[in-house]
């Protein structure tokens, strides 16, 4: 791999969003050359972690210690740069203005070509919807001139949310489908890491597959395994081909 000296930066809800929903995309980026940085607000630990609380004298403190090491263990598989856990509470997650400010710092530490966060509705956990507008607020602030003068402002990266695991509940439709499928073994190892949610190795493995055909089914590709992306805002091109 080589550095290309570029950045992503990827804003998920809890310690395991990141793996089911961008893994191949983070994969491959890396694999380009980008630093990519993953920031996990919250553990998971209350609502998405029933397996480890099934265990006999768990406590909260043990859950977060196992959902981090699992959520480490699938960032090596995907050649993350930096991952980071701000443990701020879940089911509700806690966003507040130190918060906040604190993300606008990490914008503006690393300029991101591109953000990728969740989806803007999810009438299955509200912490999600909560964190892509929180991504945004931070990106927009990122952008004034009069936060912090004398920084250099964040441009205009690419906004993509990523999808949710039920899309047709919470309105979300991907508009980039990403092929994945030189990294789908990367992704697969990384998902194998997330044992306290066991039961979504395969669907989000069937998921893959899914958006793999459809990748195929609008190119002149062969793709077998595919992300799914919703895009924030207009892209800016040269050319339409």
């Amino acid at each position: 791999m080589t550095t290309t000296g570029k950045t992503a930066l990827v804003v998920s809800a809890h310690s395991a969003d990141f793996v089911w929903r961008a893994g191949g995309a983070i994969a491959l980026h890396a694999e380009q050359g980008y630093a990519v940085t993953v920031i996990c607000l919250s553990y998971g630990e209350r609502g998405e972690s029933a397996k480890l609380w099934r265990q006999e004298g768990m406590t909260l403190e043990r859950v977060k210690a196992e959902r981090q090491k699992e959520a480490e263990a699938a960032a090596k598989h995907l050649g993350v740069a930096d991952i980071q856990f701000w443990n701020l509470g879940d089911y509700p997650i806690t966003l507040n203005d130190e918060s906040l400010y604190r993300l606008v710092d990490v914008y503006r530490a690393i300029h991101p070509a591109f953000v990728l966060s969740h989806s803007r509705k999810d009438i299955y956990n509200h912490d999600h919807p909560a964190v892509t507008d929180f991504a945004q607020h931070a990106r927009i602030v990122a952008q004034a001139h009069g936060h912090n003068p004398g920084q250099k402002v964040l441009g205009a990266p690419p906004v993509f949310l990523f999808e949710p695991h039920q899309p047709e509940q919470c309105d979300w439709k991907p508009t980039v489908l990403l092929d994945i499928t030189q990294v789908w073994e990367k992704k697969r190892a990384a998902i194998e890491c997330m044992a306290g949610q066991e039961h979504l190795w395969e669907y989000y493995t069937r998921v893959a597959l899914q958006r793999g055909a459809q990748a195929a089914r609008n190119s002149d590709r062969k793709v077998t395994y595919g992300e799914g992306y919703e895009n924030v805002f207009p892209h800016v091109v040269e050319t339409l081909a």
